[in-house]
């Protein structure tokens, strides 16, 4: 049996469900369940860990009826270090498909990156977006055409996008098997280097482009899914700045938010 705090708390919206919990466990486990070094259980770590991606308070303000801030941030870089919650999310995802009727892989992909406005915390790496007039670090994004994430990549806000493509398509292949053979882009990624970066693993560049005659917001054909995608990782506040000081840790954490967005449209509320 997990070790238990034995103490009575209020649930909170982002705590597992008892489906979901099922589904998450497997993936969690990295050590023997009697270790004598676990002092809180598994889901308590996890529910508690999704409350600070969900909410995006400070480890330190952690509501006192959750295990210590400090147990939950050194089990969360054990979990995020171990690829978890990449696995989990994949996995995820393959089910996702299959339950809308659709192939367990893709075979095409839309990458986007979008810039974060830097913190103390994250000012060491932040680089300036000249193009969005901002300070932080650029989230280089690929996702299928339902909007489930297949790679991700953080860097400083000055680096380009077309210059992580083969970054990207080396992920999203590894993701799918060498699946993928098209991915959607913006005309940020026009050029040869991106075409042939992405070649380079059997993927063909397709560049959407907005036609000059038309101003203001433009619904562009694929390209609106890797907006929504955007759009969902927005809603988990910890993603709407970047608040953290290792790079991994935000990459962890948006592999975290999308498998729970996919678990809570897969499994729901107990």
């Amino acid at each position: 049996m997990e070790p238990s705090t034995n103490k009575p708390r209020a649930a909170y919206t982002s705590d597992v469900s008892d489906a979901e919990w099922d589904f998450c466990r497997p993936y969690l486990v990295l050590m023997k369940e009697d270790a004598p070094q676990r002092d809180y259980a598994l889901r308590e770590l996890f529910n508690a860990l999704r409350y600070i991606v969900r909410c995006g308070c400070q480890w330190r303000m952690m509501p006192h009826d959750l295990p210590p801030w400090q147990n939950v941030y050194q089990q969360a870089q054990r979990w995020m270090k171990a690829c978890c919650f990449e696995a989990m999310a994949h996995d995820l995802r393959e089910l996702s498909r299959l339950s809308k009727g659709r192939k367990a892989q893709p075979t095409a992909a839309i990458m986007d990156g979008r810039t974060l406005q830097s913190s103390p915390e994250s000012g060491g790496r932040a680089g300036y977006d000249g193009y969005k007039r901002r300070k932080g670090s650029k989230v280089h994004i690929a996702v299928d055409t339902l909007g489930h994430l297949l790679a991700v990549r953080v860097t400083a806000a000055s680096e380009q996008e077309r210059a992580q493509v083969g970054v990207l398509a080396a992920q999203i292949q590894q993701a799918t098997g060498d699946n993928v053979e098209l991915a959607y882009v913006d005309q940020g990624y026009t050029g040869e280097k991106p075409a042939e970066d992405a070649q380079a693993h059997g993927i063909r560049l397709e560049v959407v482009k907005l036609s000059e005659a038309k101003k203001g917001f433009v619904l562009l054909p694929k390209r609106w899914v890797v907006e929504r995608s955007f759009g969902w990782a927005a809603r988990f506040k910890r993603l709407s700045r970047d608040y953290e000081r290792l790079a991994s840790t935000l990459t962890g954490m948006h592999w975290l938010a999308f498998a729970t967005l996919m678990l809570s449209s897969l499994f729901g509320k107990s």
